[in-house]
């Protein structure tokens, strides 16, 4: 699938607008956010990968471009659940550690927006129940994700093209899952406050 960003445009606008987090990671963290939040997620998510601009400077209108951009594809792939998320990863022409580095890392930043700042209890709950709970233990364990050294490329290719399916049909299934929560929030009193 054609991605209208890439992960090294992500990567670029990012160190423009001064953000710590690298596109791997805000691209994790924008699917769980999105996955808890749905479309309400857009503002918290920028404002968290925008902090190190500072209050006094101004977003770079190239790097607020392209995280707007990034926010409505992923917002539409994932609710339109047709197949077409796919998580945003280097091109497979780099160095299979790199990839495996990257895929960590956006683990990683999905796993920050599932469990980050205050829930509710309702939220709480369903993420301590199947599957939510195994694809929260996964996804911890893909944290550590390497390449290996002792194992030929092809096995390695093998390995990674699955982890990748298996982090896209997690976030899928994530916002699937937490579609009732994402329901009920927004029409309960002080629905939009929770974060």
């Amino acid at each position: 699938m054609n991605q209208d960003v890439e992960h090294d445009e992500l990567d670029a606008a990012l160190r423009q607008c001064g953000a710590t987090w690298n596109a791997s990671q805000a691209h994790g963290f924008l699917c769980s956010r999105i996955a808890v939040h749905g479309a309400k997620a857009r503002d918290e998510w920028l404002d968290q990968l925008t902090a190190g601009a500072g209050k006094d400077n101004a977003v770079p209108r190239n790097c607020a471009a392209v995280l707007e951009a990034l926010f409505t594809i992923t917002w539409r792939q994932l609710d339109e659940r047709q197949s077409q998320f796919v998580p945003l990863l280097p091109q497979d022409a780099l160095p299979a550690a790199e990839r495996a580095d990257a895929l960590a890392h956006w683990c990683e930043g999905f796993l920050h927006g599932l469990v980050s700042g205050p829930h509710p209890e309702a939220l709480r709950m369903q993420l301590a129940t199947e599957p939510l709970s195994d694809i929260i233990k996964d996804m911890l364990e893909l944290t550590r994700a390497t390449a290996e050294d002792d194992i030929d490329d092809e096995n390695n290719e093998e390995a990674y093209a699955e982890l990748v399916e298996y982090i896209r049909v997690a976030a899928q299934l994530a916002f699937e899952e937490l579609a009732g929560f994402r329901a009920q929030a927004a029409v309960e009193p002080g629905g939009d406050a929770v974060h």
